[in-house]
């Protein structure tokens, strides 16, 4: 599944393609995909709209149109937003085209988990799991009070990192590298961390999301940007995908558990 870097590169990737470029129409292939409004209307509501910004927040991407309108989209598991000078040769896995005046943006989708919303900008707080994001990471979002919130919490860090209500953008891949570039074991109980661990877990989680974004994402299964490139980022992997290699900073092998049905990758050595 895109991660914040990965819906943070899209957006990057696509934002020189798409802002300030009219939808001339939207064909929708696949109704499924919309989760609001009805398929006609979302087709008809974009016609003609120039977007006017591009966002994310957590693992959604935000497009601002005209009319005070916004295209949300959240890929899940196996989504694609991919720009194009010209629509080619579609394939079965592509549920909606924008026609826009420089191109075509293409939205692919090969395990159809993915989810898109047409709302109004004063109805966003009614998309699915918006509103109640947790705090950006990146930037001011993981404070003292943050950190602090630790202690009224007691569950293993592995499964409060991957909630999105705690912290938004966090996923499967990301949550057993920072917890790697902090020292902390997967399993071990939130409300036990000392206010430097909490400060140092914070800490990483900037630092490597940050790196991530840096090398355009990870590339694992099907992530590409926005133009159709693969990320870099799964060449500098500590921990995640490593099972049975030597960790990289003390030699000892990375182990692999089961984490509330997740795969869950880290060295005994460097998180005890």
């Amino acid at each position: 599944m895109p991660e914040l870097p990965e819906v943070e590169t899209i957006k990057q990737s696509l934002a020189p393609y798409v802002l300030g470029q009219r939808i001339r129409e939207v064909t929708l292939y696949q109704p499924r995909v919309v989760a609001r409004p009805g398929p006609e209307d979302f087709c008809r509501l974009q016609a003609g709209a120039t977007v006017r910004s591009l966002a994310r927040r957590g693992k959604y991407l935000l497009f601002y149109l005209e009319e005070e309108r916004v295209l949300v989209v959240h890929l899940r598991l196996t989504g694609r937003l991919v720009w194009q000078a010209s629509p080619g040769p579609l394939s079965k896995h592509t549920h909606v085209v924008w026609h826009l005046d420089n191109g075509f943006l293409l939205y692919e989708d090969l395990r159809r988990f993915g989810r898109l919303w047409l709302v109004r900008e004063t109805e966003l707080v009614e998309v699915a799991g918006l509103a109640a994001l947790g705090p950006e990471p990146l930037g001011e979002g993981l404070g003292g009070s943050w950190a602090a919130a630790f202690w009224r919490r007691d569950r293993p860090l592995k499964s409060l990192l991957l909630d999105q209500r705690f912290v938004a953008g966090i996923g499967n891949i990301y949550a057993d590298e920072i917890l790697h570039r902090a020292g902390l074991h997967p399993l071990r109980r939130a409300a036990t961390l000392s206010k430097g661990e909490a400060e140092a877990l914070a800490e990483a989680i900037r630092n490597v999301l940050t790196e991530a974004i840096e090398h355009r994402g990870t590339s694992i299964r099907d992530y590409v940007d926005g133009q159709g490139a693969s990320g870099q980022h799964q060449d500098f992997l500590q921990v995640h995908g490593r099972a049975g290699k030597a960790c990289y900073r003390c030699g000892t092998p990375v182990v692999r558990i089961k984490l509330g049905g997740r795969g869950t990758y880290f060295c005994p050595g460097c998180q005890q």
